[in-house]
């Protein structure tokens, strides 16, 4: 894959915008397709306390109108051009994104740059929006096996700050006691163009396409945006342990969790700790499919991953390295720790061989290409790292830093995996427990 040419803009109300056109080899073949996304540099960890999930609310209300259009007008306008449409919250952000015929890339502008501007927050929005959350929180969370498991349960673990810890999904009293004006708010602090960036890929025109974007955007009042703190706390000291009941699981699980060095200040130490993750349960030859499912028979499933949401550099520092896994009742959760334990130990003193760094940074690179392939994943992906990292040319460099991980930078990352400063989540199955959830 060529990657594509970036091209940078601030307008002068603060937003920055990035774009990535097909470079000319691509378009021979290509759909006449563009991708639109803005990145808020707003997520669950920028949410105060007593309002749990609020970011996530925020992101549903964003689709509920805006001061010149009617509800539901966002979804006719997108999918009345062929086009599709979205948003997600994340820990440190949140991004909206549309991908559309290349024909209809005003239509997208236009809508972002309006919702950008005033989106409608009423009484009857805010109400509808809460329900609607909590009818998702069941459905994904509380009714269903495994649910938040690892990425709301294990925080409480091993951080002890609110930002870090609390439940980014949100508690069912701190959405319904959610007004008005706590929205307004939250949109005034955190919604500014400055604290944006928007991006468009695909087939496009760069001169064209700045200048719809200065159409669209230039308008949007410019807003102080608040200093964004440190959610910066201690590394653990000793090892933590909680357990929770899950009354739809139908086998007991564990989860642990590491802190990660700094994906932005840190990045090649964090990337070692993507290749040990690949090393440890990637495919069928890794070491712990091997030593804990073909081997010893002691789970059914295990995973490691750098990344509460399941993917590595989706967040900025504190970070999380987890290892899950579901295990039958006849076996002891300590034996399956142990087992892991002893994995990362020979990893540790040996470091991985030259077989295995070759697979597993060949699949990275293969995946990475063919994410990269897909017009909407580039957008999202150059989106959140020029949001996070400040340089979108990371998408096209990420191959190359992770072919170039050696056995001695992932033997060190095993080796800060330490059990005495980790996090351990026990899940167990309602008629398999003895007490409470922690």
């Amino acid at each position: 894959m060529v990657e594509p040419q970036l091209h940078r803009v601030t307008l002068p109300n603060g937003l920055r915008v990035v774009l990535a056109p097909d470079a000319a080899g691509q378009q021979r073949g290509r759909a006449p397709v563009v991708g639109v996304s803005v990145h808020y540099d707003v997520g669950f960890r920028s949410e105060p306390e007593g309002r749990t999930g609020f970011a996530h609310l925020f992101e549903h209300l964003m689709f509920q109108g805006s001061e010149s259009l009617e509800k539901l007008a966002h979804f006719r306008h997108v999918q009345g051009s062929g086009g599709t449409f979205n948003g997600s919250t994340h820990q440190d952000y949140t991004d909206y994104y549309e991908l559309l015929p290349s024909a209809a890339l005003e239509r997208a502008l236009f809508l972002e740059a309006d919702r950008m501007r005033a989106p409608k927050i009423t009484e009857e929005n805010l109400r509808n929006q809460v329900d609607v959350v909590k009818e998702e929180i069941r459905l994904n969370v509380l009714n269903r096996p495994y649910g938040g498991f690892p990425w709301i349960l294990l925080p409480p673990v091993l951080y002890s700050t609110f930002a870090n810890a609390h439940n980014g999904y949100g508690d069912f009293t701190d959405l319904e006691q959610a007004t008005v004006d706590d929205c307004a708010a939250f949109f005034d602090s955190f919604y500014a163009p400055s604290n944006a960036v928007l991006t468009v890929a695909g087939d496009i025109d760069v001169d064209h396409t700045i200048e719809l974007i200065h159409k669209h955007f230039d308008d949007v009042p410019a807003r102080e945006v608040p200093e964004r703190p440190s959610f910066a706390e201690p590394f653990p000291t000793s090892e933590q342990r909680g357990k929770h009941v899950d009354p739809h699981a139908p086998l007991p699980a564990v989860a642990l969790g590491y802190r990660l060095p700094d994906p932005v200040g840190e990045l090649k130490a964090y990337l070692a700790n993507v290749v040990l993750a690949a090393v440890l349960s990637d495919g069928d030859a890794s070491r712990l499919q091997q030593r804990l499912v073909h081997q010893g028979s002691l789970v059914v499933d295990v995973h490691a991953s750098c990344g509460l949401m399941g993917a590595p550099l989706d967040a900025r520092d504190p970070d999380t390295f987890t290892i899950t896994a579901i295990h039958s009742p006849e076996v002891e959760c300590e034996r399956v720790v142990s087992a892991v334990d002893e994995e990362l130990e020979k990893l540790a003193t040996d470091g991985p061989s030259t077989e295995e760094l070759t697979r597993v940074t060949a699949r990275w690179a293969a995946t990475l290409h063919r994410e990269h392939d897909r017009v909407l994943s580039r957008t999202l992906d150059l989106g959140s790292a020029e949001l996070l990292h400040g340089r979108a040319e990371l998408v096209a460099e990420l191959p190359r830093l992770i072919s170039e991980v050696g056995v001695e930078e992932v033997a060190s990352a095993a080796k800060a995996l330490r059990s005495d400063a980790r996090a351990m989540l026990e899940v167990e199955p309602a008629n398999n427990s003895t007490g409470g959830a922690a």
